[in-house]
């Protein structure tokens, strides 16, 4: 296939759709008794919605929802720990525009832009990096969010800016990893999960091998995706294949994207700039060990949390969700966004009380974007 356009063959779509269905037959899935498959990123989370691919496919295939959003998984107090630098007079505060409006316990970003912060949304830290030498009498701080996918950028920014000696440049890092959490929800008992679609951006970074753990020690299917409809009604095809012959391996639906061993200038820059932070809390999953990243000794000149001895540096804080809230349920797959009693009436596009409603990524933004008010409507 060379255009997109061949990604959205309706006719294609239907052949596969034929063969799940037969798959998902020979298994002896049912409605009542489905496979369930998480579908780990937030990205296919929304593609699935886009182009309606959890109404087409057999009734005994459930999609569950997996953490694979970054911004949705970032607990509150970091939120807060970011509005505090934020609300500095010599802070420069620059974000991606997916972090501006995840609330925090008292404001959210975007509220405190509203109320004189100077904060800017950037397209990259190298943004970021160019305010930096614009602005030699302010410190520019970029918050660094984002699994796999986004970390090398910053970690390039970051050696950028020690070669230029950048001295009113920082990062608040919050970068994480995505096998660990899905390790923690292997472990939990009470996740009743057959097999994954695995996320395509962040394999295209570190590859497949990273999923082994998966296949080797858990016994469930991986396949790593793309976003097109076909690619993923055939990665889902894969998995139920792998289900039919009682196999558990670790598959590449992505290849035309993503390497086996994954993009070695990135790793590169990841290792070089990061370090794993012994334990960091996920909304809804709790600490979970090994999963977040944290600059390295050799760039503390460049870590936010060193210069304005906030965050990790002050020791790690908690802090609940709002009452009514199950961001947390949510993205554990737990139930599904409509399940929650604030979907569509406490919480709106307009006025999120969780980060899943504003997230580009978000299950709940996912729900209200194609299935609109009707999805908080009771069934």
């Amino acid at each position: 296939m060379k255009h997109v356009t061949e990604f959205r063959d309706p006719v294609a779509a239907r052949a596969v759709l034929s063969r799940i269905a037969e798959t998902t037959e020979a298994i002896g899935a049912t409605r009542e008794k489905p496979l369930h498959i998480m579908e780990i990123c937030g990205g296919h989370t929304h593609a699935i919605f886009r182009y309606g691919l959890d109404k087409l496919v057999h009734d005994g295939i459930e999609f569950i929802h997996g953490p694979g959003c970054p911004v949705c998984v970032l607990p509150m107090a970091r939120v807060d720990e970011c509005v505090e630098i934020a609300e500095r007079p010599e802070v420069i505060m620059t974000t991606f525009g997916d972090a501006m409006r995840v609330p925090g316990t008292r404001k959210s970003l975007m509220q405190a832009k509203a109320a004189g912060a100077d904060i800017r949304m950037v397209y990259s830290p190298l943004d970021a990096l160019e305010l930096a030498r614009r602005n030699p009498g302010r410190e520019v701080v970029f918050f660094g969010l984002g699994f796999e996918t986004t970390t090398p950028s910053t970690a390039l920014a970051i050696q950028q800016a020690a070669r230029e000696g950048l001295a009113n440049f920082s990062v608040f890092c919050n970068h994480i990893t995505v096998p660990e959490p899905i390790r923690a929800l292997l472990d939990d008992p009470h996740m009743v999960l057959d097999g994954f679609i695995g996320p395509g951006h962040v394999s295209m970074v570190i590859g497949t091998h990273a999923y082994d753990f998966i296949a080797r020690d858990c016994g469930k299917p991986i396949v790593v995706a793309g976003f097109e409809p076909l690619d993923l009604l055939q990665a889902l095809l894969m998995v139920l294949e792998q289900i039919r012959d009682g196999r558990a391996a670790v598959e590449n639906q992505y290849a035309r994207v993503v390497p086996e061993h994954g993009n070695p200038a990135s790793l590169a820059a990841i290792a070089d700039v990061y370090e794993r932070r012994p334990s960091f809390e996920w909304r809804g999953l709790g600490e979970i060990d090994a999963s977040g990243l944290r600059i390295r000794p050799a760039y503390a000149a460049f870590d936010a949390e060193e210069k304005f001895g906030i965050g990790y540096a002050a020791g790690p804080r908690s802090v609940p969700e709002p009452e009514g809230c199950a961001c947390g349920q949510v993205m554990t797959g737990r139930i599904k966004p409509t399940a929650c009693p604030q979907f569509g009436t406490g919480c709106t596009p307009e006025m999120p009380l969780g980060a899943l409603m504003v997230s580009s990524e978000g299950a709940c933004a996912a729900y209200w974007q194609y299935g609109g008010a009707r999805a908080a409507e009771p069934a």
